[in-house]
């Protein structure tokens, strides 16, 4: 099979890894990829993967059987429809689907008309409206822009003072156009989990937990980042917090085939990501994304025995009786390095160097998420570079080696968390 991969991201790179382990993978091109993917795919730089006219023609002319979406943005902008459209495979929702993701307050809608556990929220078009809110609102509360702003469009604000000034910076254009819109919900407490599904024709088949940890500095300290490291299985998590969470995501899939005349009409065929707060209530919907988590991928995809392309391939034509998922008994652990001033402005093209070093550790797979490769040498191109992920026996043992793996790689101002995992290791109690 020929295989097109959108996207150029720490996600993207574990995806194309998985599926070109696939004997059925016989050529694999990512669009735009990135310095790792090089070394797996053929890279098509020039590919615009938001425009799906550029997109079908070039699945056209290489004769693509499957195209696989990895970032929320084509989603949003219909590049799934465009292809199947056409008839060619996809694997990914459609438009309609990815406003679980492009709209939080879409999301929100769909969460509550479907019973689905979630904080209280308020959504608004309006500053002084929601300002207004915030009067009868005390913080801590969470303000989130409505629309995409690559993770980076939600502030837990401690204060009243720091609530009211992420709305003035939203509606001041902080987040350009996904700002336009405010969504101001209830502050959940207790530890996060993402649980991702495979959802084909409204059956949800889940993957194996993991746990982000989104602020960028030790102790859950700063800003929000798109994620500065993960690890999968999730230890603390109960049977019945997992029950919960399977039984939510299965309900979700179930009511994204709503009937013909539902506001929530949808075919929905790709990867659906629930991001989950363990509260001392039971689990409830922190967010929906359209597509595989970002950094959770890298430790998910590496404990999948099933064959990807056989997955991705029944979802993509509406065959869930085919999907069968096997899984790894292994601990897996990714340590993110990112440029220095991650999530705020960094510089570029910095010299990486131990890459192989890292990867010659048993078990360690290094993801690129901003990289490139320019005269032989591979170079920071992004905010998050490198995905250090270590698979091994035991959570501590699998966590040391990515550590380990972390420390023989170098580049001017790497900036990385020291405590991924940490609190896991502790207990529950860690969270109270």
């Amino acid at each position: 099979m020929n295989i097109l991969v959108l996207g150029g991201g720490g996600r993207e790179h574990a995806i194309g890894w998985a599926l070109a382990k696939s004997p059925k993978c016989e050529k694999l091109y990512m669009a735009p990829g990135n310095g790792g993917t090089a070394g797996i795919a053929e890279n098509v730089a020039g590919l615009n993967a938001e425009d799906g006219a550029a997109v079908l023609a070039f699945a056209q002319e290489k004769a693509i059987d499957l195209v696989v979406i990895g970032p929320e943005a084509p989603l949003v902008a219909g590049v799934a429809d465009v292809l199947r459209a056409a008839g060619i495979a996809v694997f990914g929702p459609s438009a309609s689907c990815a406003r679980l993701e492009g709209s939080k307050s879409f999301s929100k809608e769909f969460m509550l008309a479907n019973n689905l556990p979630t904080a209280e929220y308020g959504a608004f078009d309006a500053e002084a409206d929601a300002l207004a809110y915030l009067d009868n609102h005390a913080a801590p509360i969470v303000v989130k822009a409505d629309g995409l702003a690559a993770g980076k469009g939600v502030v837990v604000a401690a204060t009243d003072e720091e609530a009211r000034a992420a709305v003035k910076d939203a509606f001041g254009g902080a987040f350009g156009e996904a700002g336009a819109r405010v969504v101001i919900e209830e502050c959940l407490t207790g530890p996060e989990c993402s649980l991702l599904a495979f959802v084909s024709n409204g059956k949800a088949f889940c993957m194996e937990p993991a746990q982000d940890h989104k602020r960028a500095y030790d102790g859950d300290k700063g800003p929000n980042t798109g994620g500065m490291g993960v690890y999968s299985p999730v230890p603390i998590v109960t049977e019945d917090e997992m029950a919960a969470m399977k039984d939510i995501m299965a309900r979700a899939a179930a009511a994204a085939v709503a009937g013909e005349g539902s506001p929530f009409d949808m075919d929905y065929r790709g990867c659906l990501y629930g991001g989950f707060m363990l509260t001392p209530q039971g689990p409830k919907l922190l967010e929906f994304n359209a597509r595989f988590g970002d950094p959770e991928t890298q430790v998910v995809l590496p404990r999948l025995q099933s064959d990807l392309v056989d997955v991705m391939l029944a979802v993509a034509e509406g065959r869930p009786e085919d999907v069968e998922l096997a899984w790894s008994d292994a601990w897996a652990v990714s340590v993110v390095l990112a440029s220095q001033g991650y999530p705020k402005a960094y510089e570029k093209g910095k010299v990486i160097t131990g890459i192989e070093a890292a990867e010659a550790l048993p078990g360690v797979t290094v993801f690129h998420a901003g990289t490139k490769v320019a005269d032989g040498q591979v170079l920071t191109s992004g905010g998050r570079v490198l995905n250090v992920t270590a698979l091994g026996d035991t959570f501590a043992g699998a966590r040391e080696q990515a550590y380990e793996a972390a420390a023989l790689i170098d580049f001017e101002g790497k900036q990385f968390r020291t405590d991924i995992g940490g609190k896991a290791l502790q207990g529950r109690s860690a969270w109270e």
